[in-house]
């Protein structure tokens, strides 16, 4: 569900908020490697904020966290993951309140929005499945691939790395749908469903993996 989230708040950042990701770090080096070769119609600016602020967001997300944790969902990722989603609900607020966004306004907006993304990565980070980042599905496919029966693999782990490439599409398919529907205000608010659909289900399998090891 966080996988899908991040689907749609790409959808919505690079459709709603000038051609820039916030979750996608990959596409946003890339966008300025091709402004910087003068390519027309790819923002230079907009991409170095959403960078910076997905980098501020996981050195502050992983000051928070912190190291050395048994592997599960610690509490304090959980709370860091919710307090996240309220800046974005804040953020989607802020946009409904003031419409079409001014530069200034839209440059906060990417900014806090790649902080929460880049929060995420160590918030989650804890739980140690390393083939499902959440943010994105290049090496989860790229191992689903490779450890396919056809690559002569074991086809092992096959189900989770498959829902994960598949909820990053739906997600960006719903964020462009409700994009084209409504607007980007909305779009995010639909991302929230998902996303904290995604700390909630966490919060209880972690809560209840910790019942079912407890002596």
């Amino acid at each position: 569900m966080l996988t899908a989230s991040t689907g749609v708040i790409d959808a919505d950042s690079y459709l709603a908020l000038d051609h820039v990701f916030t979750g996608n770090m990959t596409g946003n080096v890339l966008f300025i490697g091709f402004a910087l070769a003068g390519v027309a119609g790819i923002p230079f600016v907009n991409n170095v904020i959403a960078l910076l602020g997905f980098v501020v967001g996981t050195i502050v997300g992983g000051r928070i966290v912190g190291r050395g944790h048994a592997k599960g969902l610690p509490r304090v990722s959980a709370w860091l993951l919710l307090a996240g989603g309220i800046l974005a609900i804040g953020l989607a607020t802020t946009w409904t309140i003031v419409g079409h966004l001014p530069t200034p306004v839209l440059f906060t907006v990417t900014f806090l929005l790649a902080s929460v993304m880049g929060s995420q990565v160590s918030a989650v980070k804890p739980i140690g499945n390393s083939d499902v980042t959440t943010i994105v599905v290049t090496n989860t496919l790229a191992n689903l691939a490779r450890d396919s029966r056809l690559a002569g693999g074991k086809h092992e782990n096959w189900a989770p790395r498959l829902l994960a490439v598949l909820a990053m599409g739906v997600g960006a398919a719903v964020g462009a749908l409700v994009i084209h529907f409504s607007d980007g205000a909305i779009a995010l608010y639909a991302a929230m469903v998902f996303y904290l659909g995604g700390v909630l289900t966490l919060v209880l399998t972690s809560r209840l993996g910790a019942h079912v090891d407890a002596p």
